[in-house]
């Protein structure tokens, strides 16, 4: 047998120059895919196979984290207009907007897509990376001409606001430091280095902040955990990759008071005793990523990060990286698998990232709005924190009205609001000829509730009672609005988005949404309520992570309190054959 070199053809020069830029890390294959795929508006077969030889990675592997994410595509698609169509852009008539650009939007690839984060901008369009917002189908024609809507004016804070976070909104200039020390940002920083490591996780433990993405961990305990966990280095991690629909808290603070997101980080680092950071930023987030990337160059120049913090001997430094549209990616094993350069699949849990994160080292995984708290406790300390409200809860909470009310939008408040005081008192009452129906309590993965949980105290602990505080949003839904329809535009969310490790999420919710769409046409079948019992439960107890066991909880929740709504929707009788 005669022994054959296999010649192969030279990696492109542009892919090589790509990769270096990255120091050729097999990590940053995201990062090299999405850059080659900005030069020429797709990835090309022979551009994965480049991109895998250029970082040393197997082609299989830049293939499968190529087509994991929504915003890679295989094929050429240059000026495109993605049309959210999450479920505040429902109500808002987007499939309207859809429908006039796919007629009219010449030279332009039109899609659909998940939640943008724009929800306070519903109907919400990313035109390439630029967010547009709102765009009705009455104006949808001028997005291609340049218009990109109007943006929510948060300088002004609502009657009866608690603002800490928000303290300055619309006071300072987010994309300039000296403003921002001029009203003290960083000042929290500054106390904290005059702490130790231990007093300062004890600090934030003491002030009983818990984590705002949803799960309510306390923060200083996490904290405690790695900076106690055996191995080095240890790392930080602010979860920016806000995908849930009606969340859009994150987006906010970033634009308002970026320097702020920037001290808590590094409190946080210099608390856990690491010394790097990353900041995973959702890729529709591409304004706020660049905002970022600035504050975190003058900061540096400022020597507020970097070597020796303001001749502390603590050295830290942060880093901004993009996803690129997986909804999975905010679940933080999910998203510490696509940091490390794979596909944003959830890890088993144990171990859990305080032992076993990053790199496989202990990592503290925090949101936007828990480091930006954390920032105002070390300025102002744990009695404040405590005083601002005198509900058992310390401390204020980001929450977001929407749908069928006066005036939406986002707001600061302490714990234990009621959805009454959320619709009445923060959002302005229902809107004209609006009559309240049920609400969305919590986020997608929240719970729908009738009139019968309208004066219920939420926060953490309420989910018990039957209504979620969750990431702090709620949709306010009026008489025009079916529970059956909204349950179906979350399932047609979760089943774009499930990233089908797991067969019970993968098929649950492709099959809960075949079902839904009938029901919502009124063309149910006789026992599909029951099947959507048994398949929410099958999520809930069998799916491998956090995000498709909470799937089953709004379609738990509809079903008790709108039971009669889906029965009525059920008019077929099945055929044998049909099931």
């Amino acid at each position: 047998m005669t022994n054959k070199t296999i010649k192969f053809k030279p990696i492109s020069p542009e892919v090589l120059e790509i990769a270096e830029e990255h120091h050729r890390s097999s990590e940053a294959v995201l990062e090299v895919l999405k850059e080659v795929q900005d030069r020429h508006g797709f990835l090309s077969q022979d551009a994965i196979t480049d991109t895998s030889r250029a970082l040393g990675i197997p082609a299989q592997k830049a293939f499968g984290v190529t087509t994991f994410y929504s915003m890679l595509s295989l094929e050429e698609r240059r000026n495109v207009l993605r049309v959210c169509d999450g479920p505040v852009c429902w109500l808002k008539r987007a499939s309207e907007t859809h429908a006039v650009l796919d007629e009219t939007a010449s030279g332009w690839t039109v899609e659909r897509t998940s939640c943008l984060g724009l929800c306070d901008r519903a109907p919400a369009v990313l035109v390439n990376d630029e967010q547009a917002g709102p765009i009705g189908p009455e104006i949808a024609q001028k997005v291609c001409e340049g218009w990109r809507g109007v943006e929510t004016d948060y300088s002004k804070p609502r009657n009866g606001e608690v603002r800490a976070m928000m303290r300055l909104a619309g006071v300072i200039d987010p994309d300039e430091i000296e403003s921002a020390l001029e009203h003290e940002v960083y000042s929290g920083l500054k106390s904290a280095l005059q702490k130790t490591p231990q007093q300062v996780y004890e600090e934030v433990e003491a002030s009983g902040l818990q984590g705002r993405g949803g799960a309510g961990f306390l923060v200083g305990m996490k904290w405690k955990f790695v900076a106690q966990a055996n191995g080095s280095p240890k790392y930080i991690i602010c979860n920016a990759d806000e995908s849930e629909p009606l969340i859009f808290k994150d987006r906010v603070l970033i634009d308002t008071n970026p320097h702020q997101l920037l001290e808590g980080i590094t409190i946080g680092g210099y608390a856990c005793g690491a010394s790097e950071a990353w900041i995973y930023i959702r890729g529709e987030y591409e304004y706020q990523a660049r905002r970022l990337e600035r504050a975190i160059e003058q900061a540096n120049a400022k020597n507020l990060l970097g070597e020796n913090i303001l001749g502390s001997g603590f050295t830290f430094q942060i880093h901004v990286h993009r996803g690129a549209g997986a909804y999975i990616c905010g679940e933080e094993t999910a998203l510490i698998e696509s940091l490390e350069g794979n596909r944003g699949e959830p890890r088993l849990r144990p171990p859990y990232p305080p032992q076993w994160g990053f790199r496989g080292k202990p990592t503290a995984v925090n949101n936007v709005e828990s480091f930006c708290a954390a920032a105002q406790i070390m300025k102002n300390g744990v009695d404040w924190w405590k005083s601002v409200s005198t509900y058992p809860t310390a401390g204020t909470k980001m929450y977001m009205v929407l749908g069928h009310v006066k005036n939406p939008g986002l707001f600061e408040a302490p714990f234990g609001l009621t959805l009454r005081q959320i619709i009445d008192e923060f959002g302005g009452g229902m809107a004209d000829g609006a009559k309240f129906n049920f609400a969305l309590c919590g986020g997608a993965a929240g719970t729908v509730v009738n009139e019968s949980m309208l004066d219920v105290p939420i926060d953490f602990a309420s989910s018990r009672k039957g209504i979620s505080l969750g990431a702090g949003s709620f949709l306010i839904c009026d008489q025009n609005v079916s529970p059956v329809g909204i349950v179906r535009e979350l399932l047609h969310f979760f089943a774009a988005e499930s990233c089908g490790k797991c067969t019970p999420c993968r098929v649950g919710t492709w099959r809960s949404l075949e079902i839904l769409n009938r029901m919502a046409q009124g063309q149910g079948w006789k026992g599909d309520t029951e099947e959507l019992k048994t398949l929410a439960t099958l999520m809930q107890e069998a799916s491998f992570c956090g995000l498709g066991q909470s799937v089953g909880i709004p379609m738990m929740s509809a079903l008790k309190h709108f039971g009669a709504e889906f029965i009525k929707a059920e008019t077929v009788e099945p055929l044998q054959t049909q099931r």
